[in-house]
């Protein structure tokens, strides 16, 4: 297994991947990811902010990272932090627990990038999926009330509820 940046070259399949997951969503919870906006996916690429877990030459995975979020993260997000989003799994590989060797990949990363704290968001009224990363390692440490959604993507919406969980590196 390896973490790797994304290409452009993998645009496709990444979309490919962002699809399954929503399907997937569909199936375990009734709230479920947009589409995405293919100038933000080429935005993170070209940015190196899009990486890829491949395995036997295939990509089994896809997430995001950013080193902003204030506007769930508030006066948190001045401490040095990455920010993971929009795990995709290719359902060939779900169930692998990819999340703890993200979660190792990320550790990592942060030590060489000078970051302390990994952090994640995810809808605040999905217990199961709060729980599972809290038995990961991430602390479950607020959950907001979301007030602006624009610019974000299309699964955010006003008012929202969001758990926001973080790992102290």
């Amino acid at each position: 297994m390896e973490i790797i940046n994304s290409s452009i070259e993998d645009i496709d399949k990444i979309f490919f991947l962002y699809d399954d997951a929503i399907e997937y969503q569909k199936k375990v919870f009734y709230k479920h990811w947009g589409d995405f906006e293919r100038s933000l996916i080429e935005r993170e690429i070209k940015e190196n902010r899009l990486w890829k877990m491949i395995i036997a030459n295939e990509m089994a995975c896809v997430f995001s990272l950013s080193f902003n979020d204030s506007l769930f993260w508030k006066e948190k997000d001045k401490q040095p932090s990455v920010y993971i989003h929009r795990i995709a799994i290719n359902s060939k590989f779900r169930g692998s627990g990819f999340i703890l060797s993200i979660m190792e990949w990320a550790r990592q990363y942060c030590k060489t990038n000078g970051k302390e704290f990994i952090r994640m968001d995810t809808w605040g009224d999905n217990p199961k999926l709060i729980n599972y990363y809290v038995k990961c390692g991430f602390n479950h440490v607020d959950t907001v009330i979301l007030d602006k959604i624009e610019g974000l993507p299309i699964h955010y919406i006003k008012n929202e509820t969001l758990a926001l969980l973080e790992l102290k590196v």
